[in-house]
């Protein structure tokens, strides 16, 4: 699998985000596409936690638009998903048989074998990986951090 590592000129930006009250508790995760916040998803998991709903949003926005063609921006402040892909912790655990670096099973598993499902079907090089810091005022981060809390139902 390759991940493109600059998004290419007229690429879709597509913003993510999970939530959760309380770590385990009510998740939800919500996407929108930039600038405009629309179209958007979002939906809820119980019980969850917040690296789980952060992971399902991204494969739901991967989902939702596996009819674009053109390459995506997927924009997360979620250094969990970012840095499996921009610092290839995919590689490793893959070769060490889905265990992480301390040789521990990879945590939500099962959801990170369904983000490679989509990125593969998507295929090589159309999918950037961003990260964003999180609360910092980016009007689209905020958006979708609105919309996964809302997803809670709390």
């Amino acid at each position: 699998m390759q991940w493109l590592e600059n998004a290419p000129h007229g690429a879709l930006h597509i913003y993510t985000d999970g939530a959760c009250s309380g770590n385990p508790g009510p998740g939800g995760w919500a996407w929108a596409v930039a600038p405009s916040g629309e179209p958007y998803g979002s939906g809820s998991e119980r019980p969850s936690t917040n690296q789980r709903m952060e992971v399902r949003a991204v494969i739901e926005a991967l989902r939702a638009h596996r009819d674009h063609l053109e390459p995506l921006v997927i924009v997360s402040d979620s250094t969990y998903v970012v840095n499996c892909f921009r610092q290839r912790w995919w590689q490793g655990w893959l070769s060490r048989g889905w265990k992480n670096s301390q040789r521990q099973p990879v945590a939500n598993r099962e959801l990170w074998e369904d983000l490679f499902d989509e990125l593969v079907r998507r295929g090589s090089g159309k999918t950037v990986f961003q990260w964003v810091k999180g609360h910092s005022g980016d009007p689209m981060n905020d958006l979708v951090d609105t919309l996964a809390v809302q997803a809670t139902g709390t």
